[in-house]
């Protein structure tokens, strides 16, 4: 039997149909927080570093794409690691309505989550398949920051566009590209592994992050660590325009302070 191909618009309206409009919004109080811890330590470290590692003697204060890349990974690894709890609860906030009635854990909101986590599962479960997502901020924020620094730095060389809104956008868009491409085989992975319902007595589904791959490729072929690619890159792009564009402007706010 041959498996209907879905989409996003399907999914969200099949969604809505059955769960309701407020679906949509599922684990918003985990984005949130997760982006608060996340974002702000990633965007921050990153910028210390950059200031720190940028060539003084170039015109532009520039530094080479293999700094980039490192203070990237760096930045991005220790920002997953402090905002995990919340990608945990969100994960699961999310997944919750996929679940059959009586396996439904029914989080109130990350505060909830978190805490009911800790008194069911122990501390250590705020920090379940932390591996993954470290290994995916550092990837994502090497390949979103350094990747954005460099396309605006060939634009700005090659005098393809001045230092405005028109280069920002175009950066900001192609870093998201190569961000989506990147993260989305460990964002098909780390749903799994943080989703995987563990019973007492009994083997997990998965091992681990290796196996859960491997496990994957095996049964679906390769290409399903690309599934919802589309999604993804429709979030990955907005939002890395958005974060890039109102970055700049706030860098140009307080270069007149």
């Amino acid at each position: 039997m041959q498996l209907q191909e879905v989409g996003p618009i399907s999914v969200g309206v099949k969604l809505v149909q059955q769960e309701g409009v407020t679906a949509l919004f599922s684990g918003v109080s985990a984005t949130i927080l997760r982006q608060l811890l996340y974002s702000t330590t990633r965007m921050g470290l990153y910028d210390v570093l950059k200031k720190k590692w940028s060539d003084p003697n170039s015109a532009s204060g520039t530094m080479p794409l293999t700094y980039k890349i490192t203070a990237g990974l760096i930045a991005g690894g220790i920002g997953a690691a402090v905002g995990n709890p919340a990608d945990v609860a969100m994960v699961r906030m999310q997944a919750d309505g996929r679940l059959p009635p009586s396996q439904r854990r029914n989080y109130k909101s990350v505060v909830d989550a978190i805490t009911r986590m800790t008194k069911d599962e122990g501390v250590t479960s705020l920090w379940r398949g932390s591996s993954l997502t470290v290994n995916r901020a550092m990837i994502v924020t090497a390949s979103q920051l350094a990747s954005y620094d460099q396309f605006k730095e060939m634009i700005l060389e090659k005098g393809a566009m001045r230092d405005g809104l028109g280069t920002h956008v175009t950066a900001s868009f192609a870093a998201g590209f190569v961000a989506a491409v990147m993260s989305n085989p460990i964002d098909v992975i780390k749903t799994r592994v943080m989703n995987m319902k563990v019973e007492h007595g009994a083997p997990p589904s998965y091992s681990g992050a290796l196996d859960c791959a491997l496990k994957t490729m095996r049964a679906e072929g390769p290409m399903a660590l690309y599934k919802g690619f589309v999604p993804t890159i429709s979030r990955q792009g907005p939002f890395t325009v958005v974060l890039f564009v109102t970055l700049e402007q706030v860098r140009n706010l307080l270069k007149d302070f």
